[in-house]
């Protein structure tokens, strides 16, 4: 017969097993991108009466996917108020998807500040830096992330919308070519934000001259229809070779 363990014993159980929860606590399927959650990186720690001593590694991955967390809350927030008719309800969704961003913005800067190699964590740090509208702010972290990890399309696609958002259309178009070759999904994605953008202009350019609407909106159709015919030359995605 097993003898109880005591409540000291139950102390030192309970620390690591809440740590992996957390660790790994992301929803799987929180971007459709391709970035998410960060696996704990292995490393020693004793074991005592108190939280077990971490690297700076698995500080950065738990601080990474803490904030993937937040990001999903904003993502949501801005989703419920987006798709509200009531002004007030808007404002409040809006409110509570840029307090969640802000949440998100802080773990990642720490998670990039503990592991400068987090080139994940960088990459969602320019994603919420442009939702909260900081476009150059976002440009800078997405230079990060592909500095580290060369052809990291969930990057190069968020840049392309960042530059939407900063009206440079040939370097959207550009990412957009980029992802086409490498990454049709986030094409595809990136497509469907110069739709927007298309749309949003035509209603209010702010500055942006009508000619250069149409000349995107012509350039993207003669780029979807080129999608359209090719996509069915590509092998499916449970393809055994």
């Amino acid at each position: 017969m097993n003898p109880k363990p005591t409540s000291d014993s139950r102390r030192r159980l309970v620390v690591p097993l809440a740590l992996a929860a957390i660790a790994i606590g992301v929803a799987p399927n929180l971007f459709a991108s391709g970035s998410g959650p960060s696996p704990m990186p292995s490393g020693s720690g004793s074991m005592g009466s108190t939280a077990p001593s971490m690297t700076p590694e698995q500080q950065a991955a738990m601080r990474y996917n803490r904030g993937l967390k937040q990001q999903m809350k904003g993502d949501e927030a801005e989703k419920q108020a987006l798709a509200s008719s009531d002004e007030k309800k808007h404002t409040k969704g809006m409110n509570a998807a840029q307090k969640a961003w802000q949440n998100a913005r802080e773990d990642y800067e720490a998670a990039v500040k503990l592991d400068s190699q987090h080139y994940q964590a960088y990459g969602a740090l320019g994603y919420v830096l442009r939702k909260q509208g900081d476009f150059d702010g976002s440009l800078g972290a997405y230079a990060h992330a592909l500095q580290l990890k060369p052809g990291f399309t969930p990057a190069i696609e968020y840049r392309g919308e960042a530059y939407l958002g900063l009206n440079k259309i040939e370097e959207a178009k550009a990412d957009y070519i980029t992802l086409f070759a490498t990454d049709r999904a986030n094409a595809d994605t990136l497509a469907k934000a110069m739709t927007g953008w298309i749309a949003e202009k035509k209603k209010n350019p702010a500055g942006v001259e009508p000619g250069v609407v149409d000349d995107l909106s012509k350039w993207l159709e003669a780029r979807q229809e080129i999608a359209a015919k090719t996509s069915a030359l590509l092998p499916p995605k449970d393809a055994r070779w």
